[in-house]
């Protein structure tokens, strides 16, 4: 009798002992215990932290409410010894092993990395630095060199074009070379067949499409306008004329924040000055928006050789099928622009 009372009270004293330990165990790994009661937090881990260092990290960000539990739980899963670098987003109230098994795992939150209004590729390295875990010098030291370019079908000129301008998720530990590779593939998926059939239809490489787009985005801001304003440029193009687009003059100069182009600055010497050189420019002078490389691609087919401003139609351009027209328009936007004080 007493052998069976000792074997109902062990029973029962090891049934309690194990609804004592499921019940803390479940407590550490699904009660929440970071960000409790607060929003999302982010975060990062650079390649050269350890444990510690992503320890006190949260403990700075105050992400971490039972720092034992955590801890315990840590070493269980082994991440202590298995840190992978990269950006978490921790959403609030969550348990350790889910934001645990995330960590161990390395199953980043991607990053929304947006390409756009870029003149120079000094601009796109700061843009890229600012949201991704690289720095402008490495990116720019990818971007000038030679044989990194030619692996990818570009020269430093032209390298910028691999760029269409868009919102992409990438991770924010990515390095430059795989961000080049992804921006050839949604380079490649951009260029669909019926891009590609219209730019051969025109006569014109991938390349050429992009840097004729960069004067046009350049140009104006109105996408109605874009289509007949290639069209101008295109016209000059096939006729072996000169381009005499001013924005390249801005681009060879470094100065954008030109009001009039004067005589003297159409004599810098410069591949990219297109009122010296005939042809287009050795690369683009921008990253053309989706709207400027289709405007080249359906271009308005017209007689038109020449424009500039109107003062009547703000943001607009009057338009030229000859020399004498133009300069007709042409001296009344000067004219307005000396009757504004504009220089």
């Amino acid at each position: 009798m007493k052998s069976i009372n000792f074997k109902a009270g062990l029973l029962i004293f090891v049934s309690i002992v194990f609804a004592m330990v499921s019940f803390y165990g479940y407590q550490i790994m699904f009660t929440p215990n970071l960000q409790v009661n607060k929003e999302s937090t982010t975060l990062y881990i650079y390649k050269n932290m350890d444990y510690k260092a992503v320890l006190d990290s949260l403990k700075m960000k105050k992400v971490i409410h039972d720092e034992l539990s955590f801890q315990f739980l840590a070493k269980l899963m082994g991440y202590q010894d298995k840190v992978i670098a990269g950006r978490y987003v921790i959403p609030g109230n969550s348990p350790n092993f889910k934001i645990l098994k995330m960590l161990v795992k390395g199953r980043q939150t991607p990053v929304k990395l947006a390409i756009n209004n870029v003149r120079l590729k000094e601009d796109l390295a700061n843009k890229i630095s600012n949201k991704l875990a690289l720095s402008s010098q490495e990116i720019l030291e990818v971007l000038d060199s030679d044989s990194i370019c030619k692996a990818f079908g570009y020269n430093n000129e032209t390298i910028l074009s691999i760029f269409i301008p868009n919102t992409y998720e990438v991770y924010w530990d990515i390095s430059t070379i795989d961000l080049l590779k992804k921006m050839k593939l949604e380079y490649n998926l951009f260029w669909s067949a019926e891009r590609v059939d219209k730019a051969k239809n025109i006569n014109l490489t991938l390349t050429q499409v992009i840097i004729v787009a960069s004067i046009v985005e350049a140009e104006t801001l109105k996408d109605d306008e874009k289509p007949r304003i290639a069209g101008v440029y295109l016209n000059r193009f096939w006729k072996g004329q000169k381009l005499q687009a001013d924005p390249t003059v801005k681009f060879a100069l470094g100065d954008f924040e030109i009001k009039r182009i004067l005589h003297g600055h159409l004599e810098t010497d410069s591949p990219y000055n297109t009122y010296k050189y005939k042809g287009l420019p050795p690369g683009p002078i921008n990253l053309p928006t989706i709207a400027s490389i289709d405007a080249v691609l359906n271009y308005e087919k017209h007689n038109y050789f020449f424009f500039c401003a109107d003062f009547d139609k703000p943001g607009y351009h009057a338009f030229a099928t000859t020399y004498e027209e133009h300069l007709k328009y042409a001296k009344s936007y000067r004219d307005e622009l000396d009757e504004r004080n504009i220089r």
